[in-house]
C-alpha cells in the first residue's frame, strides 16, 4: 500500500501522522510511504530522516492526495483538503465530526473511508487511540489554566498554589476520565485546591485512591456544577460522550455570576465544548472574555507540545495503520472490532450512530458498509 504524509495546516499544528520510526515500520511490512516536505521539520523531524528510513519526500499535498492509497494526519481535513479527498481512499485521522456538519458533508462528498482515532475502542471500554492526546490536553490544561490567572491575561491574580499565608487557587475539573485526572494530577502538583466532578460511583472510588485524598470528589449534579463554577478559579471542561457533541453542563447564566477574572479552561472544545459560551480558538489567540471571565478554548491543545504528542500518538496508532495497510481496510476493519468502531464515514455514508443523531443524518452499520 502507499500512505501518505502530508503537513498540517490548521492553525500551529506541527504534529504529524507518522514518525520516521513509524515509516520504518510501514517499509518493513512492504509498503511505500511519501512524505511532505517537513512535514515534520518544526518538531525534529527532518527529510532527511524520512528518507533514511525508506521514504519518498514530496512537495506539495496535492501529490500526496493524489497518489496516496491511505493518508494519515493528525487533525481532522481542512475543507481544501475534504476536496483533495477521493472515493476509495483511506483517510486515518482525529475527525471529531459531531459539532462539524461542514467537514462531514466533505467526507461524505469525497467518497472516502474515513476512520476516526477518536472512537476506536479497546477491551477495557477506553478510547486508546484518544487517551495519549487526552492525558496531553489534561497536563496543558492546568498550564493554560495557570497562566490565564495571571493579570496580564486577564486572570484574577492568582498564583495556583498560593504561598504560606495565602490560600492556593481553588481548581474544579469536571469528568474524571483520562483528560481530568490528569489535569488534576497536574493541579495538585502545583498545590492546588482540587475537586473532581463525575457521575461514576466507581471512578470517584478509583480517583479517592489514586489521590489518597489530596483532591475532593463530588457527585456531579446540576447544583454540584453550579456550586464548583461559582466557588472555583480555575474550571476545567473535561467531559466525553464517544464520538457525539459534548453536553453545556456550565450555562451562560452561571458564567455571568462567576467572580471577575475566572478562568475556564474547555478540554470538550473539539467535540463542541461543555460550556455555554464556549468556542474554538488557537494557540495564536488560545483565550476571549465573556462576563469577565476568561475563556480558554485551543481546539488543538497538544499542538502546543507538538514533539512530546507526536510521539505518543504514534505509539497509539502506528499497529492500526500497519494491519490496515497489511490487511486492506475492510479485512483490517472484520477482523477488529475495534478499529470498526472508528469508521465514522464510509463511501459516502455515515457509519458512526453519534454523529448521524447529532447532525440528523442517515446512519448505516459499519459491517453494513462492509459487507460483514
Amino acid at each position: 500500500m502507499l500512505v501518505g504524509v502530508p503537513k498540517e495546516i490548521k492553525n500551529r499544528e506541527y504534529r504529524v501522522g507518522l514518525t520516521p520510526a513509524s515509516v520504518r515500520e510501514l517499509i518493513m511490512n512492504g509498503h511505500e510511504v511519501i512524505v511532505q516536505h517537513n512535514a515534520g521539520f518544526e518538531i525534529g523531524f527532518s527529510n532527511e530522516m524520512y528518507e533514511a528510513v525508506g521514504a519518498t519526500i514530496i512537495e506539495t499535498a496535492a501529490e500526496i492526495f493524489a497518489k496516496a492509497d491511505m493518508i494519515v494526519k493528525v487533525k481532522e481535513p481542512q475543507p481544501v483538503e475534504c476536496e483533495m479527498l477521493r472515493p476509495g481512499q483511506i483517510l486515518y485521522t482525529y475527525l471529531h465530526l459531531a459539532p462539524d456538519p461542514v467537514q462531514t458533508q466533505g467526507l461524505i462528498k469525497s467518497g472516502a473511508i474515513a476512520i476516526a482515532y477518536e472512537t476506536v475502542t479497546d477491551d477495557f471500554g477506553g478510547l486508546p487511540l484518544l487517551a495519549p492526546m487526552s492525558e496531553v490536553a489534561g497536563r496543558m490544561s492546568i498550564q493554560a489554566g495557570a497562566h490565564a490567572l495571571e493579570m496580564s491575561q486577564g486572570g484574577r491574580g492568582m498564583l495556583l498554589g498560593g504561598v504560606p499565608g495565602v490560600a492556593p487557587a481553588k481548581v474544579a475539573i469536571i469528568g474524571g476520565g483520562v483528560v481530568g485526572t490528569n489535569a488534576a494530577r497536574m493541579a495538585v502538583g502545583m498545590g492546588a485546591d482540587v475537586t473532581i466532578l463525575d457521575r461514576s460511583i466507581r471512578r470517584m472510588q478509583q480517583l479517592d485512591d489514586i489521590f489518597k485524598g489530596s483532591v475532593k470528589t463530588v457527585y456531579s449534579t446540576q447544583d454540584a456544577v453550579e456550586e464548583a463554577v461559582l466557588t472555583s478559579d480555575l474550571t476545567v471542561g473535561a467531559v466525553l460522550i464517544p464520538g457525539a457533541a459534548a453536553p453545556k453542563l456550565v450555562t451562560r447564566e452561571m458564567i455571568s455570576r462567576m467572580p471577575r477574572g475566572s478562568v475556564l479552561v474547555d478540554v470538550a472544545i473539539d467535540q463542541g465544548g461543555c460550556f455555554e459560551t464556549s468556542k474554538a480558538t488557537t494557540h495564536e489567540e488560545p483565550t476571549y472574555n465573556v462576563d469577565g471571565v476568561v475563556h480558554y478554548c485551543v481546539a488543538n491543545m497538544p499542538g502546543g507540545v507538538a514533539r512530546t504528542s507526536t510521539l505518543a500518538l504514534n505509539n497509539a496508532t502506528l499497529p492500526h495503520a500497519v494491519a490496515i495497510a497489511n490487511k486492506g481496510w475492510k479485512q483490517a476493519l472484520k477482523d477488529d472490532k475495534h478499529l470498526l468502531e472508528g469508521l465514522n464515514v464510509c463511501e459516502g455514508k455515515i457509519t458512526y450512530e453519534a454523529v448521524a443523531r447529532d447532525q440528523n443524518l442517515d446512519y448505516v452499520p459499519a459491517l453494513e458498509v462492509i459487507g460483514a
